[in-house]
């Protein structure tokens, strides 16, 4: 639900058709050498009256050895007839949702396996010479602001943290411009559906007084600027820019207009900065994003008591535990063209969904959609089990606490019971706060969002399973808080399913898979930043310092 971005496209190329690769090669569509090498073994066998019944065992050997790569099927998207059997490709490693399979196979050596190490102690291997931290007094120089060249009204819109996006990128332009901000408006969004203002979620009065050396920050427009507009602000010019504008963009459209006007909008703005802008600018979006947006007192109060709750629960492992942005809603599983295990009710559910939210979208002339190639590439959300069964693999013993963080889990009373049946000390919104605390935050997606959002930020672990803002956020603030590293867990999804479609795999050789993936997204989590990439998922070098250790 929360952390939610404008997904790309989830859907790839469809399977080739197998007849299509025999065509040409054999009038009946068998490939002539086989064909030769049948005919030639039956004729030895009827030159020889003493072997004459073993030829058809002969042809029957023969054809099993050639469809031994083959699938019976009933209703196959491209048949091949032999007889009356209808045979179809098996599909590539990594394409079918074969997870329960898997997990009913490795269950009971999990169980039996109680060499655990302490991978919530040793999980990361930071070097002492990679240390990193915030030095944003470097970066920003304090200085008496000039006098303003006018207002700048942005409208922020998305969930939390494309609003966190927004709002931060509007004070990189506003210091850019010598411009007054004025407290970005949120727009109401019709799958959001949150009412929430900026007071709702952040502290404007925190907000204002850590900008104030730097960059002029007002609730409102004054009344006599608003004036000038018919007191009414949609009469203010929007300067609706693309997305990613450059340093001169705003200095040669939007200035101008702000001098003229004295005062103009940007609505919507979301992804309006570009990333690679002067260090000063990129510094204003460093303390905007790390320091200044602070959640406001009600959020504070509750995700504070949530994660005293957390490393309680957690005192098995020193107070250290997990946390699983899980992405698994209904609207994500639909999106994502993506199959599972529910049959056709499941089909159903999912072309419902899709029609409900993007109303042929998926449906248009030409368009292919393959559930199979979506999973082999990597583009499937993790049900929990996959999550679980990833974790146990990597050593996280069933002693560990886990904190889900997500919105409605599709069909959970199925899904989550295996999650629960691996990890028994695993927690959510609902179960770490009572009704009562949750009562204010109901409704509210972004508030809600900030709960999770600080529960995570605090943990030993982060899981990533799919992508969006939420992640890459808190992929960078960890960063922040943590020495330059993310302590993430971002699985490489293409090498994952490889171990979840093989019922055959052995418990050591899936530990093994697992570990890999975990030793390979701690190498990964001190990176610098890109020019191409973002300061909010990246905050090296632009936010912080490397520490030489003595």
């Amino acid at each position: 639900m929360h952390g939610r971005s404008r997904l790309g496209d989830a859907h790839g190329g469809g399977a080739s058709s197998p007849g299509a690769a025999w065509r040409g090669k054999g009038g009946d569509g068998t490939p002539p050498g086989v064909g030769r090498l049948v005919r030639w073994a039956a004729a030895v066998a009827f030159r020889r009256r003493g072997t004459l019944l073993v030829a058809p065992l002969v042809y029957l050997a023969l054809m099993l050895v050639f469809f031994g790569r083959w699938e019976w099927d009933l209703e196959p998207p491209v048949p091949v007839r032999v007889g009356v059997a209808i045979l179809r490709r098996a599909p590539p490693p990594g394409s079918v949702y074969r997870s329960p399979q898997v997990f009913q196979k490795l269950w009971p050596y999990m169980q039996a396996d109680v060499n655990y190490s302490t991978p919530l102690m040793e999980a990361w291997h930071q070097k002492v010479n990679q240390k990193w931290k915030p030095c944003l007094k470097k970066k920003l120089f304090h200085a008496e602001l000039p006098p303003s060249n006018g207002f700048l009204i942005i409208e922020a819109n998305g969930g939390l943290n494309q609003q966190r996006l927004s709002i931060s990128d509007a004070v990189a332009v506003a210091g850019l411009l010598n411009a007054t901000l004025v407290i970005p408006i949120f727009h109401f969004n019709s799958v959001w559906r949150d009412s929430s203002k900026f007071e709702d979620i952040f502290d404007v009065e925190y907000f204002s007084e850590k900008l104030k050396h730097h960059v002029r920050v007002v609730k409102e427009l004054p009344p006599e600027i608003l004036q000038r507009f018919d007191n009414n602000i949609s009469n203010i010019l929007n300067m609706r820019s693309k997305a990613l504008q450059p340093k001169t963009y705003y200095l040669q459209k939007v200035l101008p207009k702000l001098l003229e006007f004295g005062a103009v909008r940007i609505a919507p703005f979301s992804n309006r900065l570009a990333h690679s802008v002067p260090s000063s600018i990129q510094g204003l979006r460093c303390l905007t994003n790390y320091e200044a947006l602070r959640f406001s007192q009600p959020i504070r109060a509750l995700a504070e008591k949530m994660v005293t709750r957390m490393v309680n629960n957690s005192s098995r492992n020193g107070g250290k535990y997990i946390s699983v942005h899980l992405r698994f809603e209904e609207d994500m599983v639909a999106f994502s063209c993506c199959t599972y295990d529910g049959g056709q009710r499941e089909k159903n559910e999912m072309d419902k969904a899709r029609e409900r939210s993007w109303r042929g979208k998926f449906n248009r002339p030409g368009r292919v959609i393959s559930p199979e190639a979506n999973r082999r590439n990597g583009k499937c959300p993790l049900a929990p089990l996959e999550v679980g069964m990833m974790l146990r693999g990597m050593g996280f013993g069933n002693t560990t606490s886990l904190y889900i963080a997500s919105g409605k889990i599709y069909n959970a009373e199925k899904y989550m019971a295996p999650l629960r049946k691996l990890f028994p000390l695993l927690d959510t919104k609902d179960t770490l706060a009572s009704a009562d605390e949750l009562a204010p935050f109901k409704g509210h997606s972004s508030q809600l969002a900030a709960l999770d959002y600080t529960v995570c930020a605090h943990s030993e672990v982060f899981v990533t399973t799919q992508g969006g803002n939420f992640p890459h956020f808190l992929m960078g603030h960890r960063r922040y808080l943590n020495g330059g590293h993310s302590k993430t867990i971002n699985p490489d999804k293409k090498k994952l399913v490889l171990s979840l479609d093989n019922p055959n795999i052995r418990w050591n050789r899936f530990k093994r898979n697992m570990q890999e993936i975990l030793h390979h997204s701690d190498v990964k989590g001190i990176s610098l930043r890109k020019p191409d990439a973002s300061l909010y998922t990246f905050p090296m070098p632009d936010c912080m310092c490397q520490q030489a250790e003595a």
